[in-house]
């Protein structure tokens, strides 16, 4: 067909073949198993004390699980309130049609993006007694209660109150008229650490910590406040530290950030990374493969190109450490991963064609791939391999 261009580009109306829906599997895509997100959250939820609400954390995306499919699905599950990093997250949500409850888990230090959440219905984290000052301003111009939560550093070092001036200034924002303290909350910085159960660990200590100033603060006669410590590994570990709620993240996606847990507990992974073979091609002996020419082939090989590369989320780091699952059989991925593609080694398999579906991440078969073995193989964290996957790779619910 001829395609006639006019002076503002191609007239698409003429050609309606271009407004067409691409096949979000076309290329490479992710799938989200939102039952599983859904179980995860029941599953867990059976471990918590009695009378302690679920926050799902579905910041960053829902993990790069798609924040909206996650928020659904969590609630269904029996989660409570919502947890985000950010405004824009807050905000989207609320776009979308979500009605719970949502925490913003990042610092707000305008007026302007105060003012924002305030009318999204969102709760910020507060941090200082300047931010509440401006919340208590925005609820007296408004003649409402700004709903809050007031964070307290207890070693984390990054948001809250400085511990040993929060119980002062916790006084002072009790006489605010216009602020209502829906929550206060700490942060673990070490509770997936393997000596977390030691009286002596910094995560027991933050414990305590965190328990001194609720008592100073006679938080018991606040009822109606939220107290909340516990992470994943938190609220693994003990219910201890469960308090009145706990914020649930890697967990809810079906991985344990705690090994020796890991057994014991019935989480469903709901992602699954796949791809489509572009292209196939054999080499001879002696032929390097990718930038770099790092690998080198040892016989006659069989290449598939996947189409996927580091501009989706796929670490360069794990080239050649990692294999790819195909009908149940694992194909190792040979030279450098690049921006867009990558090369995996199928010598001796006749069924893998181009079209052909690969699974990076995720099971066929008896075959499973999982985040955190490429965490481990990257040197880094399985919330960063899941949080790194962009925005280009379509997010495909398959339940």
């Amino acid at each position: 067909m001829q395609i006639r261009q006019t002076s503002q580009g191609f007239n698409f109306d003429k050609y309606p073949t271009f407004k067409q829906n691409i096949d979000p599997k076309q290329r490479a895509w992710i799938e989200v198993k939102g039952k599983a997100i859904e179980a995860n959250v029941r599953q867990l939820r059976t471990k918590l004390r009695k009378n302690c609400q679920f926050m799902a954390v579905v910041k960053a995306d829902g993990y790069g699980h798609d924040a909206k499919l996650v928020s659904d699905y969590a609630i269904k599950g029996g989660a409570s309130i919502l947890g985000v990093a950010t405004l824009n997250e807050g905000i989207k949500l609320r776009s979308f049609g979500v009605e719970k409850p949502i925490l913003i888990l990042g610092n707000l230090y305008t007026k302007r993006d105060l003012i924002i959440s305030f009318n999204n219905h969102l709760m910020p984290t507060i941090s200082s007694i300047r931010e509440c000052l401006i919340c208590n301003n925005i609820g007296k111009q408004f003649g409402l209660k700004f709903s809050l939560h007031l964070k307290v550093d207890t070693g984390m070092s990054r948001l809250g109150f400085e511990s040993n001036k929060f119980v002062q200034q916790f006084e002072k924002i009790k006489s605010f008229e216009n602020v209502s303290i829906e929550g206060i909350y700490s942060h673990l910085s070490s509770a997936d650490e393997d000596n977390s159960l030691d009286p002596k660990s910094s995560t027991q200590l933050q414990r305590h910590k965190f328990q001194k100033l609720l008592k100073q603060i006679n938080v018991h006669r606040n009822h109606n406040i939220k107290i909340h410590l516990a992470n994943s590994a938190g609220m693994l570990l003990n219910k201890d530290f469960h308090f009145n709620m706990v914020r649930v993240g890697l967990s809810m996606y079906g991985y344990s950030p705690l090994a020796k847990i890991d057994k014991n507990l019935s989480l469903k992974p709901a992602l699954f990374l796949k791809v489509k073979v572009a292209f196939i091609r054999n080499i001879d002996q002696g032929v390097s493969v990718s930038y770099g020419g790092k690998f080198v082939s040892s016989r006659k090989t069989k290449l598939a190109v996947l189409s996927i590369g580091y501009a989706d989320g796929v670490p360069r780091n794990l080239s050649g450490k990692i294999k790819v699952i195909h009908n149940n059989k694992l194909y190792p991925q040979v030279g450098s991963i690049t921006m867009d593609q990558m090369m995996v080694d199928i010598t001796g398999s006749n069924e893998i064609k181009i079209g052909s579906t690969m699974v990076l991440l995720g099971s066929d078969g008896d075959k499973t791939i999982s985040p955190l073995e490429w965490a481990k193989k990257s040197n880094t964290i399985p919330w960063e391999i899941l949080c790194s996957f962009k925005n280009r790779l379509p997010r495909v619910q398959v339940d």
